[in-house]
């Protein structure tokens, strides 16, 4: 778990029963990827890098990473940087 530098993640407030997304990366997993795409040529050759969702942590780790989200919740910036999800997430058929 101490190597994880890509992860898509759901936050549930606890407060409110909101549900938040994320896709966390490391700054190296980002060069790793815009390498890769530098070959293959997605994003224009690797020239950039985009997602609705990202944000970007300097150090891998899923202990890294919730740090990093509880010190947003905790700097009430949380809102600003995780995309919201509709809904409570229960589907009933």
């Amino acid at each position: 778990m101490d190597s994880v530098c890509n992860v898509d993640v759901e936050v549930r407030l606890a407060a409110d029963g909101s549900r938040w997304s994320a896709t966390v990366f490391t700054i190296a997993e980002l060069e790793r990827v815009m390498q890769c795409w530098s070959r293959t040529g997605e994003a224009l050759g690797g020239r950039y890098f985009w997602c609705s969702d990202g944000l970007i942590v300097r150090e891998p780790g899923i202990a890294n990473m919730v740090r990093v989200l509880d010190g947003l919740i905790d700097e009430g910036e949380f809102e600003q940087v995780l995309q919201r999800l509709e809904g409570d997430g229960c589907h009933v058929s």
